[in-house]
Formats: C-alpha cells, sequence, structure tokens
C-alpha cells in the first residue's frame, strides 16, 4: 500500500513559492533545508500526523547533480509556466516499504530507485531519467524510508492541518482506475477536468484555506 507522505507546490524560485504560500494560507512557511545532493532546497509546513507540505525550487546556489534533479526542476521553462497558469500545488509523494515491488513493471511511470543522499543513502526516491513528474505529476512520486519514519520535530507545526485534496485531470476515469490498482491510502479525489490542477483544503488558525 502507498501512503500521502506530502503535498510538494513547485516553485520557480523558493521566495515566490513561500509567498504563494502565505496568499493562501496565511501562514508564513520558514526554511526546512537545501539538498545539496540534489541541487534544491525547500521550506516544510506539518498538514497532520506525519504528512507535511514541501514548497521546493532550485537551488541558484547548489551545484547541479550528476543526474536530473528530482520533480522537474531542472525544465525551469515548463516550471514557470505552470506556476504562471496556477498550477503550483503540482504534485504529491507517496510513502512505501516496498519500493522495489512498486516499481516493478512500472518504471515506465515512476522512474528508477534513486539512493539518497549519495554518500550515506537514508531513504530511496523513484525519479525518472529525465526527472519528470510521474505521468506529468498526475501521479505521485514514490519514496522509501527504509522503514524510519520522517522525523517531523524539524517541520514547523503552524496548526495547519489537511482536510483533504483533489485533481482534476482530462482523463479522469482511466485515472483512477490506475490510482486502484496502487492501493492508495489517502490520495486525492480525481474529477475530471480540461487540464491537470491539483486543490488541498488546509484548516489554519484563520479558517478552512484552499491551496492550488
Amino acid at each position: 500500500m502507498l501512503h500521502l507522505d506530502h503535498l510538494t507546490v513547485i516553485a520557480p524560485t523558493l521566495s515566490e513559492g513561500v509567498a504563494h504560500v502565505r496568499d493562501c494560507l496565511e501562514l508564513d512557511v520558514p526554511f526546512g533545508q537545501r539538498h545539496a545532493y540534489m541541487g534544491t532546497h525547500n521550506h516544510l509546513l506539518r498538514l497532520g500526523e506525519g504528512i507535511y507540505l514541501e514548497i521546493v525550487a532550485l537551488d541558484p546556489d547548489g551545484v547541479r547533480p550528476a543526474r536530473a534533479r528530482w520533480f522537474g526542476l531542472d525544465d525551469q521553462k515548463s516550471v514557470r509556466a505552470d506556476w504562471d497558469a496556477g498550477r503550483r500545488l503540482r504534485g504529491w509523494v507517496a510513502r512505501t516499504d516496498a519500493i522495489d515491488l512498486m516499481l516493478a513493471g512500472r518504471e515506465d511511470v515512476f522512474g528508477k530507485k534513486v539512493s539518497l543522499p549519495w554518500s550515506e543513502p537514508a531513504f530511496d526516491f523513484a525519479i525518472p531519467d529525465d526527472g519528470s513528474l510521474p505521468l506529468g505529476g498526475a501521479a505521485p512520486s514514490l519514496i522509501d524510508r527504509r522503514g524510519k519514519p520522517r522525523s517531523m520535530a524539524t517541520i514547523a507545526d503552524m496548526g495547519a492541518r489537511l482536510e483533504g485534496f483533489s485533481l482534476e485531470h482530462p482523463d479522469a476515469a482511466a485515472l483512477m482506475e490506475f490510482y486502484r490498482e496502487l492501493a492508495l491510502d489517502r490520495g486525492p479525489t480525481i474529477t475530471g477536468g480540461d487540464s491537470l490542477r491539483y486543490r488541498a483544503r488546509i484548516n489554519t488558525p484563520a479558517g478552512l484555506k484552499e491551496l492550488f
């Protein structure tokens, strides 16, 4: 089974991502960490027990990795186009305890297992060779934390809690069937739409808000 791990706002710059979440949730999400092994950095916000929001962007001061970055962040033209079109909550990450089993016969969708960080791997992440989002973001990225839960102590808890999230997609029926095969826990509600678009309903100290 796959479990919801975290939602991802994929931004052209980290400052734009933080400003967007502030506009949507009325919360100023603090800095999380730099991913020296991926040349990216993020801000993090708890959304409940074991789940969180990640605002992630290419780190302009980071070193380009030997392989494509995750979350499609090497293709800055596409990241900017999605951003300008209002598609800012661009995907999510699902947790598994058996990533090899989940990838069997599905590497064309999720990519190949990459063990990170390079020097002392602590988790495995599935990344397509070109770094793109699985099914353009319609499918989750996969992470295997090797039996160790993500420490939430380092993620800011500002009273935000995820109520649920949805995904609009031009081929909703086929996508729902694919999701059923994955046995997803707490995945998005899928509806028809002209283009791929996520929305998340989040309870905050200022009331129920929508992140998109």
